[in-house]
């Protein structure tokens, strides 16, 4: 039997009901209507700050971590990077959880206040006499812990919008994410100019400097955050008409809410997304990994062009990314957000198997015995050593090319540049389009009742995914090579669009799947 799809989802996601007319007034008053809006886009803020917080400070780590432990080796900088999706992943159910029983104030207030302490953390990491480098650790981690408060934003604009205004809020959502990943590098580039050795405020031995001036901007602006929330954050719940709903996050409940809908959650579809989610993270993981040893290898790049020009890359995809983001939101009125799931995978596919190597062009081998960021069992940590490094030496041009220890070099054709380009593009268009579709059918799958668990183990899987992805690339990638790597993501994506497939009609929201509204199928 089609699935249906509800009048209200045939509305512009950009819109809504204008105020004034008879609809509007029988849903929400302006007032209820104002606030609302004003607390959504205090949480658009607020996802754009975790963002930052994970990127302002990601190309400084090594020589900071250098600079304050010189006993901090390369796979140490691993772990140091991965404990902010470790974080993430064990808070983002915590706080999820905390927010289905209680106003959502207090685990963003409690989430951010942590972040805040930890950028502080990360400023005085050079204090202690020892052990620096396990404080930076306990900092990073703390600072994911406290973006765990992901799943509470999403939890929170999933209850307080219907089902026209969804699509549109995740996009939003999405967007501030985006952008909160593409400046901050750009931040930690302008606090470059201060330096390494910066201004000391003896008085309390803080070091303002290159590294540590963009955790202390960091600081600043979730104490910012924090008074906005206090301020201006009011607790809304709207059902998928837009019908104010009581529930127990509320500090005063409406005498004119209505009682949040009775019915189970289709659990089946709640798994499967969070599948479909895994992967989708998974592979973006995995393509941001291996660009530049990918590049290095196949274009002969030295480190530093390898950095300036997959720099330029991820930032126009970020760029790109936005866009899409964008688009969607006028797309999925006319063919559904399943329908865009399933058309972004098929795009990403296709990105992955344009850039399977073929024809009789092989690349350029390195046939010197090269400490490169694509020898064999290369973590993203001595590549990130070898670009700060690579300025710093003195004699002598780097030698380029395929490492001659990785076997693959010598019988596996090149990857043109118009291939690689292409698959990019591709890939920047399907990852952005998957990444908001998933959110939003998830938060129609769970209906009005409270999302904040649900969006909990949603971070948590993409924290997962972000973890294990740069793991099973760089092994397969070294040991086997780019035909052997991206074949075997072809069949990951493969396999993934079945499955969405298989259970493509049970993707509908809470409402329909409970006869609540008539929808059309797509």
């Amino acid at each position: 039997m089609a699935s249906l799809e509800s009048e209200a989802e045939r509305e512009p996601l950009l819109g809504h009901p204008t105020p004034g007319s008879r609809e509007w007034h029988t849903i929400e008053t302006q007032e209820h209507y104002n606030s609302r809006w004003r607390s959504i886009r205090i949480l658009y803020l607020t996802m754009f700050l975790s963002s930052v917080g994970f990127s302002i400070v990601i190309m400084s780590i090594w020589p900071y971590l250098q600079k304050i432990d010189q006993t901090a080796d390369a796979s140490f900088l691993g772990w140091v990077i991965a404990s902010f999706s470790l974080g993430q992943m064990v808070a983002s159910p915590i706080f999820g959880l905390w927010s289905n029983y209680r106003p959502r104030k207090e685990p963003l207030i409690v989430s951010i206040f942590i972040s805040v302490a930890a950028n502080c953390l990360y400023a005085y990491v050079h204090v202690p006499a020892t052990y620096n480098k396990y404080y930076m650790l306990a900092a990073r981690g703390l600072v994911g812990f406290g973006a765990g408060n992901v799943a509470v934003v999403r939890s929170y604009i999933a209850g307080a919008t219907s089902l026209q205004e969804r699509t549109s809020s995740m996009a939003n959502t999405s967007t501030c994410q985006a952008l909160g990943f593409i400046l901050g590098p750009v931040f930690q580039t302008c606090f470059a100019l201060i330096g390494e050795k910066g201004v000391t405020w003896d008085a309390i031995e803080l070091q303002i400097n290159m590294y540590t001036a963009p955790v202390l901007l960091g600081a600043i602006l979730g104490i910012l955050n924090i008074i906005l929330i206090l301020v201006i954050l009011r607790e809304h719940r709207v059902d998928d008409s837009g019908r104010q709903c009581k529930s127990i996050n509320f500090e005063e409940e409406s005498k004119d809410g209505v009682q949040i809908p009775q019915g189970s959650i289709d659990q089946v579809a709640v798994v499967t997304t969070n599948i479909l989610f895994f992967v989708i993270l998974f592979i973006f993981a995995l393509f941001e990994t291996i660009l530049t040893p990918l590049t290095m290898d196949m274009y002969a790049w030295t480190q530093e062009q390898a950095v300036l020009y997959d720099g330029i890359i991820l930032a126009a995809l970020g760029i790109e990314a936005v866009i899409v983001f964008m688009g969607v939101k006028l797309l999925a009125k006319k063919i559904g957000e399943r329908a865009l799931l399933l058309g972004g995978l098929i795009v990403m596919w296709l990105g992955f198997f344009v850039l399977l190597p073929w024809g009789n062009q092989f690349p350029k081998i390195q046939w010197e015995d090269l400490h490169n960021g694509s020898i064999p069992n290369a973590t993203f940590g001595e590549m990130v050593i070898d670009t700060w490094n690579s300025p710093r030496e003195a004699h002598g041009e780097q030698p380029t090319g395929c490492p001659i220890e990785q076997a693959w070099c010598l019988y596996t054709p090149v990857i043109h540049l118009a291939q690689f380009f292409t698959a990019a593009v591709l890939i920047g268009v399907g990852y952005p389009a998957c990444n908001v579709m998933s959110y939003t059918l998830y938060s129609k799958i769970l209906g009005p009742k409270p999302q904040g668990t649900y969006m909990g183990w949603l971070t948590a899987s993409g924290s997962a995914a972000r973890i294990l992805g740069p793991v099973f690339i760089s092994h397969v990638y070294t040991y086997l090579g780019p035909r052997w790597a991206f074949s075997l993501v072809c069949g990951i994506v493969v396999l993934t669009t079945m499955l969405l497939g298989v259970v493509y009609r049970r993707l509908v929201a809470f409402s329909v799947m409970h006869g609540r509204t008539q929808e059309t199928a797509h």
